[in-house]
């Protein structure tokens, strides 16, 4: 069904086994999915406490955390970003034409109403299909 697919997962929630499944579900064969955890930049305000070999220690736990996430899953690359999450994901998706993101939504508390603040984001800016799981 889908050539390249992007699965938005965070290494806090444990939806990723139900992402996964989902992105090698629709897949075609021999098709490229990518396992995208997004951190968030600290603020300026914290960053000048934290040191460079700590955020580089940081982000390497983060690498680290993600290929275990998906080591049952051998044809999926994992990819780290800094951003974001809901730019990001679009941005990225746009930047290597991709045709499918996988993402999941939280349950909306009123201000989301009916999808999470960065599925909604996703959904609304994406360039292109959104598969969206609760």
């Amino acid at each position: 069904m889908y050539k390249k697919i992007i699965v938005a997962l965070s290494l806090e929630h444990g939806i990723a086994d139900k992402a996964l499944k989902a992105a090698v579900a629709l897949a075609d064969e021999g098709a490229e999915i990518r396992a995208v955890h997004i951190y968030e930049p600290l603020q300026d305000s914290v960053r000048n406490y934290v040191s460079k070999d700590d955020l580089a220690k940081a982000r390497l736990q983060i690498e680290e955390n993600l290929r275990k996430r998906i080591e049952d899953y051998p044809n999926v690359v994992p990819v780290v970003l800094e951003g974001h999450a809901g730019r990001t994901l679009a941005d990225y998706a746009e930047r290597i034409d991709a045709d499918c993101l996988v993402v999941g939504s939280h349950k909306p508390g009123l201000a989301d109403f009916l999808l999470g603040s960065t599925a909604a984001r996703i959904v609304r800016h994406a360039p292109c299909s959104v598969h969206v799981l609760r």
